[in-house]
């Protein structure tokens, strides 16, 4: 039983690929905590797996803010291809942004990263956290499209293999609207959006991502999909509320 005053988010996202060739196929898979503290701060716990060559392994820990998914702390490991590629922990003032982090190619390098304004994402590569990035766009501004300059990322790599180290970037979110919609784990009422604007900060343009997100507080990832050269989809298979 969770202690008074914490609420405790556990399940499951499978992941699949819209390939021709592949279609459906099982690619991978993530299991996920985030624990709602009563202080204000959410804590999300994440294993990750992606079959696809070189098979990536990520374990990640992630404090963010409950009503604007603001970054506070977190750390990040890697496997790729069967191998430790690296370990990174971050930190996250109002004035600056911290990083320490060891990897095979590299070795041990530390950043620090003088900001104007605090950051108000760390995109860490869960897919669960994809849900939770949504919660920066303003829903009294209706359906439409909202950019945000100062995000960081613990790797430019599409499906975050590289690193982990800071990559600062920015995107836009497009709120397309709710609907109703049925995955694996249920049927929800959905907020349905859009990842966009990529192009300027990125090695590689990132394609088209969709994002369902229950229609709550909770913003929990109920389904995505990357179009272009990825073809991939990500839906939930079981989901637990305590």
């Amino acid at each position: 039983m969770a202690r008074e005053g914490y609420r405790t988010i556990r399940g499951k996202l499978q992941y699949s690929s819209k390939k021709p060739e592949r279609m459906n196929e099982e690619r991978g898979r993530e299991y996920f905590t985030l624990t709602q503290q009563p202080d204000g701060t959410d804590v999300l716990l994440a294993h990750c797996e992606i079959d696809d060559a070189p098979p990536v392994i990520r374990d990640v820990s992630q404090a963010l803010d409950h009503k604007t998914s603001a970054p506070k702390d977190c750390s990040v490991r890697l496997t790729v291809g069967h191998r430790f590629e690296g370990s990174g922990w971050f930190r996250f003032g109002d004035r600056a942004v911290e990083c320490e982090t060891f990897n095979h190619r590299d070795g041990r390098i530390t950043q620090k990263i003088e900001i104007e304004q605090p950051i108000a994402w760390m995109q860490c590569h869960p897919i669960f956290g994809d849900g939770l990035l949504m919660k920066l766009y303003d829903l009294q501004q209706g359906p439409g499209k909202q950019h945000f300059p100062n995000m960081m990322l613990s790797s430019p790599d599409h499906r975050g293999a590289t690193g982990p180290m800071l990559f600062p970037m920015g995107f836009s979110l497009v709120y397309v609207g709710e609907e109703d919609i049925e995955v694996e784990a249920g049927e929800f009422r959905a907020r349905h959006f859009q990842v966009t604007d990529t192009a300027a900060d990125l090695p590689e343009e990132h394609p088209p991502y969709d994002v369902w997100v229950t229609a709550d507080d909770n913003y929990i990832l109920l389904r995505a999909g990357v179009a272009g050269y990825m073809q991939t989809h990500y839906e939930l298979v079981e989901l637990s509320i305590e």
